[in-house]
């Protein structure tokens, strides 16, 4: 199925660089797990404050990208340089749940979008994580198929905070493109039990 998570390969070797340098420096996978996650309750935070303002909706997209990165970078730090643990393990989980529900439930407020739909496509959100983390416990790798993961929801929420910070009215478009986002991670909720499941 595809994904933006296919592309995870080449972001991972165009950060190498970064993230060596932030192991020489003693920066530790942990702190950039909870530097990502702090980042996302601070713009998340921003926007319910301020109703969806302009200012806000723009600075969702590059906090995404930001995030994403950092996302890698903890990884590659766990990996690469000897700093897996069981705690980096937890944070890592969660903190991507506390981010989505953070970046994401925001929208809820906006004038206009539809409150339960939001609602539902973050559930959904965080029933796909879930689903992924489960299948470690029945034998199986942990899930990340698409359509519908986490990557691919930083760019259709980004994207969509770009259209409503342009000044695109919300109303029934809104809706079904939101529609269309719980479907898709319905579908993704679907394909990571499969996957799980055939594991013998």
């Amino acid at each position: 199925m595809v994904s933006v998570y296919d592309l995870k390969p080449k972001f991972q070797n165009f950060l190498r660089p970064i993230c060596a340098a932030l192991a020489r420096a003693g920066v530790t996978a942990n702190q950039v797990t909870v530097s990502a996650a702090a980042l996302s309750l601070a713009l998340g935070i921003a926007i319910w404050a301020t109703g969806g303002a302009r200012a806000a909706l723009f600075l969702l997209p590059p906090v995404l990208f930001l995030r994403m990165a950092l996302n890698a970078i903890d990884g590659m730090l766990a990996r690469e340089f000897g700093q897996k643990s069981r705690l980096g393990a937890l944070l890592n989980e969660l903190g991507d749940v506390v981010s989505d529900m953070a970046l994401y439930l925001p929208f809820a407020v906006i004038p206009g979008v539809s409150a339960p739909l939001v609602g539902l496509v973050v559930g959904i959100a965080v029933t796909t994580e879930m689903t992924g983390v489960v299948a470690v416990q029945i034998g199986a790798a942990r899930r990340y198929d698409g359509p519908f993961g986490k990557s691919d929801r930083a760019v259709f929420f980004g994207a969509l905070a770009l259209a409503l910070g342009c000044g695109i009215a919300p109303g029934r478009w809104t809706s079904l493109v939101l529609a269309f986002a719980a479907v898709a991670g319905s579908w993704t909720v679907f394909n990571r039990a499969r996957a799980a499941l055939a594991v013998p």
